[in-house]
């Protein structure tokens, strides 16, 4: 999970949000249900959290230095 930690626009905090949002779409809220829920208002704060892909899953899954490591 690499949420940022503020909005990219206007600078609101919404790093915090991110487990409560994943909590309230596990419990049946529609996206924007969730968003009003967690006072989410404004739409630039709304596309950070609705347009945040969680990578860093896929991504552990490449290691390269342990291929490096590996070669010496």
């Amino acid at each position: 999970m690499i949420i940022p930690i503020r909005c990219f626009t206007c600078g609101k905090v919404i790093g915090n949000k991110w487990e409560s949002y994943l909590g309230l779409l596990q419990a049946e809220y529609t996206e924007g249900d969730a968003l009003d829920a967690l006072g989410l208002k404004r739409y630039c704060c709304r596309r950070m959290l609705l347009g945040h892909v969680d990578l860093i899953e896929k991504l552990l899954n490449y290691a390269p230095l342990e291929r490096v490591m590996t070669s010496i």
